[in-house]
Order: C-alpha cells, then structure tokens, then sequence
C-alpha cells in the first residue's frame, strides 16, 4: 500500500505545486512523473533494505536465482526513477518500468496465492488493482510524450509548407 501512497501523494503535491504557478511543474506528465520516480525509488530501496527477504520469498520457484533476480529487478527500479526525472529519457523510462511491472506481476500473483504476505492489501485483488494503478501511469507517461512529440512534428510539418 505506501508505493500507491507515495505514488498519489507526490503526484498531487506536484499538481498543486504546478496549478500554484511552478512553471516547470504545469504539465500533469511532470506531476505523474515524479510520483513514479518516487514510488519506484522506494520500492528499488526495498530490493535491498527492508523488505529484502520478502521480495525473494515472492519469486516464483521455477525461476533460477531467487537473490540474483531481486536484485537486478531493484537496480532496475531505481535506474527507471531516475530515467523518469529527465524529460528526454522519461519516455523510455516508463516504458521499461511498464514492462518490467507486467514481468514481476507472477510474483505478485505466487505471493498472494501462497500466502507469503499476509496484509489486506496484498492478496491477489487489491495487489491486481495497484498494479493496474502503477501500469496505468507509466502508460500515461509514454502516451503523453508520444503525443506531445507528433504534435510538435505535425506543427513543423505546417510550417514547412
């Protein structure tokens, strides 16, 4: 629960931050990108302080390397953070954190099925929708930069002619 927490509370600082008149703060893609960048630090952090054991506990027992795997998703995570902070490298960023979420969802799901963590929040429905929560703003972000880019080419493309 405190990634979804982290993820809606830095967005929304970020929104009123932005509406209150911090230029660089006024597209909503900003907003949405900090609250990414520091949902995923957190949760990279997690890969090695914390909730380390946990994190290995919940990967799949076909798969090779329990501890090789929570770290290089941890690396991962946090190297996608700090992607998310640079506009040139944010679209590739959420890209590859979208994919990495739909990658680590088995886990989440063997977790839950097993009975490996036991809060509320963690059996297979509310982990399903905070997933779906996580994936739907990385998209976003990739959706906005697309976007935004095709209008600027259509522009210069008017311009031209």
């Amino acid at each position: 629960m405190a990634p979804l927490i982290i993820l809606l509370v830095v967005t929304l600082v970020l929104l009123v931050a932005g509406a209150a008149g911090v230029r660089r703060l006024r597209p909503w893609s900003v907003a949405v990108r900090g609250g990414l960048a520091a949902m995923f630090v957190a949760t990279g952090i997690a890969h090695f302080v914390g909730m380390r054991a946990e994190l290995i506990s919940m990967v799949p027992p076909g798969l090779p390397a329990p501890g090789l795997l929570v770290t290089v998703t941890g690396v991962l995570e946090l190297a996608g953070a700090a992607g998310l902070l640079w506009h040139r490298t944010a679209p590739w960023a959420a890209g590859g954190l979208a994919l990495m979420l739909v990658a680590m969802f088995p886990a989440n799901v063997h977790a839950a099925l097993a009975g490996i963590l036991t809060a509320p929040e963690d059996q297979l429905v509310p982990r399903t929708a905070m997933q779906i929560v996580f994936l739907a703003a990385t998209l976003a972000v990739v959706g906005y930069h697309w976007r935004t880019r095709r209008a600027t080419q259509d522009e210069r493309l008017l311009a031209r002619s």
